[in-house]
């Protein structure tokens, strides 16, 4: 009996561990789902803290970043056209575009042109990144687990459509009614449109308001009867009376000239209210919400073309203020219906170069303000910081008592006192004064630096750790200086960039008082090259001839070169680089860096028997330093008048710097060979060099000015006899900018170089 009771519990306990298991494993799933959900990282910093917020109140929303790649000034300018966003003509004057000959001229009944800084303030989404507001930048999709009667009623509510059946005016006068209410008819043009009922309903309120009377909907419209708009879709701008409404209703009534398919997709005629509500949602889907403009923000600001058919002038609507307004109905229909906390996603638009702070709101008057910067810090707890200066305004997010921010705007209001503050989160907004206080921060008494390297290595970037004391006055600003920035530059954040080998003075300075503290640096730079001005030289016994070694980089701190030959007994190296040849044959001289052997370069040398005089004889102007040749004239210097300076027997092989045999008429320059033979026995080479000419063509021009300018600047290497061409003055140094004048001035005819 025991043994089945054991085996019992045995069974009982692995059920249980599996049930553990798989609640981990869910469990960890779907906390992985949350993040990966979560994309505000995505987002530039001056969005994130908003939507942090936003997020930490409703970890069910998702945000979507939509990267415009769009410069912010242009949208502006595109925007702001005359006639594209309209206000009402009641609004202030700092709504309303106040240029001369178009101040308060009626585009439409009662519609005025906008400001500029209204259309800043509208379009820029920072703005609007707070609980009510971003319904503005919802994803209009039908969603089935969310959209329902409860819902669209609740959005209707205060309204003459709010739980009404539906009645209408035929083309005769009749009136019909019907056995639906408008929140029927509004569910079922979202299930047929894939639009978002809640959508709709908005978008209903919005467009004809309240009232069952307005005359895109009445029925009575004289020439237009028993025709129907509820989104005023075709309601073009008109100055004549009830021009807008009437242009609506010709809409309604043909499409305005529409295809029989045109008008067969959206149930045109709209001699229902049926028709109008579904075959009006048909439009706005394909015609928006299905072609990427799928926020009330996108189908106001064209500022996304998915389909390839431009920018800024596909938009649903000239009201400025519609998607801000229309924000407000749908928040305030799903808070109603308790469905804040439901999973929502919402689009939100970026652009390039956008300010740092926000455009103001119009309706803000700024002259009750002063720009300010002090530090203040919060007298009250959960006080609320606001989208503006009055309750009327948004709540962004709430501050604790003792919480630090900074007043960029002091309020002068004479009754109820509000300031602007940038919280240290980044989240900017308004808060009443009565909650503000001046934060004195102590002075900072004593900086200690923290950097244990006396020696940094060329090219390396390092933090520069601070210790501030008292430990309050941390957040207190310092500078960073450098007193040698040629050496070292520092940053603002205390990041050192070593330039070049050298010494320099970091200090670090209270910006409120002379506290300050200092580290002595140096900067170490390494080899990285060497570069030899010959490869490959002929000498004859007892010749020398002169190699000349460059470290690179021209400010590395060890330049020493250790020359050594593989066979003494063939050529011998001294400690200047002077080779000597002792024996007929071959051997190979190193040049090594000193401070790290393994970069050398290599020379092979080849110690060849002495010519007679009567063998070979070179004239004037050519000269021979060992087997090199100068003294080109760089106007004569093809293969048959260089022979006419040589008296020779023997035989002799022109070839260019690329190895290829050259004939009579092809120019030599620098790096070409004169092989000279005996009964086709090689006897030695001598190598060519036109001072001047860095790319081996026989030419002078500016194709090697820019080759010795690349060197210069350490963007290219030259090696070989071509970096000795390019030491014009002949001092055995590595070229310099001097010799990059002298081949200019040779360029332009100045003066020419003597070779």
């Amino acid at each position: 009996m025991s043994f089945f009771k054991n085996r019992l519990l045995d069974i009982i306990l692995f059920v249980l561990l599996i049930i553990f298991l798989l609640s981990y494993y869910f469990l960890f799933k779907n906390d992985t789902i949350a993040k990966e959900n979560n994309r505000i990282n995505e987002f530039p910093d001056s969005y994130k803290p908003y939507l942090e917020e936003l997020s930490k109140n409703h970890p069910n929303w998702e945000f979507i970043p939509l990267y415009t790649n769009l410069d912010w000034n242009y949208v502006i300018s595109e925007e702001n056209k005359f006639g594209k966003n309209l206000v009402p003509i009641n609004y202030s004057d700092n709504w309303k575009n106040k240029t001369p000959g178009q101040y308060n001229v009626e585009i439409d009944a009662g519609w005025v042109d906008s400001s500029k800084e209204a259309v800043m303030y509208l379009m820029d989404p920072r703005n609007f990144l707070n609980e009510v507001r971003i319904f503005q930048f919802e994803e209009l999709s039908y969603n089935s687990s969310t959209n329902n009667i409860e819902g669209i009623e609740k959005i209707l509510y205060g309204t003459e459509f709010y739980n009404k059946k539906v009645s209408y005016l035929n083309s005769s006068g009749e009136s019909i009614l019907t056995s639906s209410k408008y929140s029927d008819l509004i569910l079922k043009a979202s299930k047929t449109s894939y639009v978002s009922s809640y959508h709709i309903a908005s978008r209903i309120k919005q467009e004809v308001g309240p009232f069952l009377s307005h005359k895109s909907i009445s029925g009575d419209v004289s020439g237009y009867k028993g025709l129907y708009n509820f989104y005023n879709i075709g309601a073009t701008s008109s100055s004549e009376p009830l021009g807008a409404i009437k242009n609506g209703l010709r809409y309604a009534r043909d499409g305005n000239g529409a295809s029989e398919s045109t008008k067969k997709k959206y149930l045109i005629p709209w001699n229902t209210k049926e028709k109008s509500i579904t075959g009006g949602a048909i439009f706005i889907g394909s015609s928006y919400i299905n072609k990427g403009q799928n926020t009330i923000y996108l189908q106001k600001f064209d500022v996304y073309d998915k389909t390839g058919d431009g920018l800024f002038w596909h938009q649903y609507m000239t009201n400025v203020l519609a998607p801000y307004s229309e924000s407000k109905s749908i928040y305030n229909g799903y808070s109603k219906m308790g469905m804040l906390d439901n999973s929502l996603s919402f689009i939100i638009p970026i652009y390039n170069n956008m300010p740092d702070i926000m455009q103001e709101s119009p309706s803000i008057n700024q002259k009750d303000f002063v720009s300010d910067n002090t530090k203040v810090y919060s007298t009250g707890n959960n006080v609320n910081i606001r989208t503006g200066p009055s309750t009327s305004y948004e709540i962004i997010t709430k501050v604790n008592l003792n919480e630090k921010m900074t007043r960029i705007k002091k309020g002068k209001q004479s009754n109820d006192k509000w300031d602007k503050v940038i919280l240290e989160n980044g989240i900017i907004g308004y808060i009443s004064s009565n909650y503000v206080d001046i934060y004195k921060q102590p002075e900072i008494e004593k900086i200690e630096i923290n950097f244990i390297d006396k020696v940094i290595l060329k090219g390396e970037k390092k933090k520069l750790n601070i210790k501030i004391y008292p430990e309050e006055a941390k957040n207190n600003k310092v500078s960073y200086i450098s007193s040698n920035p040629e050496i070292i530059t520092v940053d603002d954040e205390g990041y050192m960039q070593a330039i070049r080998s050298g010494k320099s003075k970091i200090i670090v300075k209270s910006n409120e008082n002379n506290v300050s503290s200092e580290i002595d640096l140096e900067v170490y730079s390494k080899v990285t090259d060497i570069s030899l001005d010959q490869s490959k030289i002929y000498l004859t016994k007892d010749n020398t001839f002169k190699i000349n070694a460059f470290i690179a980089p021209d400010d590395a701190n060890n330049k020493n070169i250790i020359y050594e030959s593989l066979n003494n007994d063939i050529a011998k190296v001294d400690t200047l680089g002077n080779i000597t040849g002792v024996n007929i044959g071959e051997t190979t001289i190193i040049a090594k860096s000193e401070e790290n052997p393994n970069i050398r370069k290599e020379v092979l040398v080849i110690v060849v028997r002495k010519l007679e005089d009567n063998e070979i004889e070179f004239l004037k102007p050519l000269k021979t330093d060992g087997f090199e040749i100068s003294g080109v004239n760089f106007r004569e210097n093809t293969v048959f008048e260089i022979k006419q300076l040589i008296k020779t027997n023997l035989e002799l092989e022109f070839l260019n710097n690329k190895g290829e045999v050259l004939d009579e008429n092809e120019k030599i320059g620098t790096g070409s060979i004169i092989k000279v033979k005996e009964d086709d026995k090689l006897l030695r080479e001598y190598k060519i060099i036109l001072y001047g000419d860095i790319t081996g063509d026989g030419k002078i021009n500016s194709t090697d000015l820019l080759v010795l300018q690349r060197y210069i600047l350490e963007l290219d290497k030259l090696d070989d006899i071509y970096l000795k061409a390019g030491n014009i003055n002949k001092n055995g140094k590595k070229p310099t900018s001097v010799d990059l004048l002298l081949i200019q001035r040779h360029i332009l005819g100045l003066k020419y170089i003597e070779q």
